[in-house]
């Protein structure tokens, strides 16, 4: 709510006006009257929610729509100079051929100007490549052709770091599946060969693009205490991550037309949020929390390519169980992703997603609405190349068959949870051994000590750490209610 407070009071006059009347011409009274209360007053959301007389989850769809309507205006108003440039480019040949050469070559050297200014590289080249046609008579023929050669050359850098950006985050995904080292080591490789690439450029773009992968990089997958050693032997030093932090928010502030950088900038609040997180920050982690929670359908449906957004809900999970909010979450997921559309191809956000909603549904006590998130998921898509991941959903979906106490269903599960196991060894998957022992002592005919015997494995569950990143099985808090359930102690 507090980003869209700041958006709202940072609108000029012209801009604000030009929302509210939009709003009103609608019949958005609601929409309208919020907007000018975030303006106007300083009134509480609970004060608003009165005076609209709205409940929460009714008052959190209207906020939404302000936010998307308020975006895709100030989105028109940020697109409509770059698309006149986008019409003069494509129309040089005409001009080539219509005007006299003195007129091309003053109307192109200030579209030179323009274009430089909205960073554009690919129009660029048109540009110059018109300009050294227009001087191939003349000395400046050769400047124009190393212009020329040189955008070339931006250009393909470009699309190359773009590719191996979008190639790194895709193998994110299997790595945080499967924990191999070699994909790990592919990883390093994608880190070290973008960083190899940016360094032959001194432009923004590149840097911008590094400073996605370099910062998930550190977070999530360099091993902290090299990276002290190296520190302390002046070995490959890093730039401190709060530095490139502050170099992207001017970069972000010099290139406000940028569509590129202005959608980008909710992957860098992301970024923001699981630095401050990973390092316990917790006050300025929330600041970006809201941020990033209010268009989080838009970072995990756009932001694949720059980072791996599913992230984000397995960090919002643990923030609720802080919170001891995650009984509510499954209620305003129904809002949050109401027409939300997960990319099925992309299987390791995909899953991730699915469980998130499943857990959700767990916690609010929905154990049949979990069960069918998760029943759904095996049959849509296939996790047998995941051998772990398909082994945490289905312990998953053996808590919830659990839960609900059907224990043919549960028998079936937990016996292809212990083939899959035998299989892969129990060496390689203690944690998850353990918690279907957990689940199969609480279904056991045997009904003395049950509550004791779980709370024994899980004294034992909880001195093993997962190597694995995608460990949902993890976030499944082992209190009493837990032991009640999974024992059949307490009622649903």
């Amino acid at each position: 709510m507090a980003r869209l407070k700041h958006i709202v009071k940072q609108l000029s006059e012209k801009d604000y006006e030009s929302i509210r009347t939009s709003l009103v011409d609608s019949n958005a009274d609601k929409s309208a009257y919020l907007l000018s209360s975030m303006r106007e007053k300083k009134a509480s959301d609970q004060q608003i929610m009165n005076e609209l007389d709205v409940n929460t989850n009714a008052y959190y769809t209207l906020r939404s729509r302000l936010n998307q309507k308020i975006e895709d205006y100030l989105l028109q108003q940020m697109e409509s100079p770059r698309a006149d440039l986008l019409k003069k480019v494509a129309n040089i040949h005409e001009m080539v051929f219509t005007k006299k050469r003195a007129i091309s070559i003053v109307t192109l050297k200030k579209l030179e100007k323009e274009l430089l200014d909205y960073d554009l590289s690919n129009e660029l080249t048109v540009v110059y490549k018109a300009l050294k046609r227009l001087h191939i008579n003349s000395p400046d023929f050769f400047n124009y052709s190393q212009l020329y050669n040189k955008h070339v050359a931006y250009m393909l850098a470009v699309d190359k770091i773009e590719d191996i950006l979008a190639d790194y985050f895709k193998k994110f995904g299997v790595y945080a599946f499967t924990g191999d080292e070699a994909d790990k080591m592919g990883l390093d490789l994608l880190h070290q060969e973008i960083k190899n690439t940016c360094k032959l450029y001194e432009s923004h773009r590149p840097f911008v693009y590094q400073s996605c992968m370099s910062i998930f990089h550190r977070l999530f997958i360099e091993d902290e205490r090299q990276v002290a050693i190296n520190a302390v032997n002046h070995v490959d030093e890093e730039e401190p991550i709060e530095d490139i932090f502050h170099k992207i928010d001017q970069i972000f502030d010099q290139y406000h037309m940028d569509s590129i950088y202005y959608h980008m900038n909710n992957v860098f609040q992301f970024l923001k949020l699981e630095y401050y997180t990973h390092y316990g920050v917790f006050r300025k982690a929330s600041k970006y929390f809201d941020a990033v929670n209010e268009d989080v359908q838009a970072l995990l449906m756009h932001s694949g390519q720059y980072t791996f957004p599913s992230q984000f809900l397995q960090t919002k999970m643990q923030r609720a169980l802080q919170t001891e909010t995650q009984g509510e979450l499954f209620e305003q997921n129904k809002i949050t992703f109401d027409d939300f559309e997960p990319d099925i191809n992309d299987i390791p956000n995909y899953v991730s997603y699915i469980v998130y909603r499943a857990i959700s549904a767990y916690y609010s006590g929905e154990f049949d609405e979990a069960a069918r998130f998760l029943n759904n998921l095996l049959n849509e898509i296939s996790l047998k190349k995941y051998p772990h991941a398909f082994l945490e959903v289905k312990c998953l979906l053996a808590l919830q068959y659990v839960c609900i106490r059907d224990f043919e269903l549960f028998n079936q599960l937990a016996n292809s949870i212990q083939r899959q196991i035998r299989l892969m060894g129990k060496e390689s998957c203690p944690s998850i051994t353990l918690f279907l022992k957990m689940l199969k002592t609480g279904m056991s005919e045997a009904k003395r000590d049950k509550m004791s015997k779980v709370s024994n494995i899980i004294t034992r569950y909880t001195q093993i750490k997962s190597p694995y990143i995608f460990a949902p099985t993890r976030t499944i808090r082992m209190d009493d209610r837990f032991i009640r359930l999974v024992s059949g102690e307490m009622e649903n």
